[in-house]
């Protein structure tokens, strides 16, 4: 079954656009960064966002002791047009007593391959995806390590 999400953007001032999605969310889109948000910039949060609920619905699930959680996505983009992102790093930070590395790094791998439609959107595409994470414990050094990388062209999966 095909799922249907709407939005209607309404121009309100120069280039800043007010955004009423089908679920009756609202969001300001703009080119001055203290006006709203950008549009490829929102691209980096929805990717951030799309993982981390992915990541941490699974690592609960797996009944790991999660403290703080936070993504850190960095992107670059490409000096010609149209400015695609070309690679995106996300770091996912998780600090809790406990927590297994192997667990995380499984909690990542599942959203990036499997879960995430965002990042098999980007994945399928011009975007080289580096998943990563960064788990303390207190008490032990800090664990880090890149769990994989996706795209770019690499979801013939989702491309018909």
């Amino acid at each position: 079954m095909t799922k249907i999400k709407t939005a209607e953007l309404t121009l309100t001032d120069g280039l800043h656009f007010d955004v009423a999605t089908g679920t009756g969310r609202t969001i300001a889109f703009d080119d001055l960064a203290d006006e709203g948000l950008g549009p490829v910039e929102s691209v980096l949060a929805s990717l951030a966002a799309c993982s981390a609920m992915d990541v941490i619905s699974i690592a609960l699930k797996k009944r790991q002791p999660v403290v703080t959680y936070r993504i850190h996505a960095r992107g670059e983009q490409r000096e010609e047009y149209p400015q695609v992102y070309t690679r995106i790093d996300l770091v996912h930070e998780v600090d809790g007593p406990g927590v297994s590395t192997a667990a995380i790094a499984r909690c990542i791998e599942l959203s990036a391959t499997k879960y995430c439609p965002v990042s098999a959107m980007l994945s399928a595409g011009a975007t080289e995806i580096h998943h990563a994470y960064r788990v303390s414990r207190p008490g032990e050094p800090v664990d880090e390590a890149e769990v994989l990388v996706t795209g770019p062209y690499q979801r013939p999966d989702i491309v018909d």
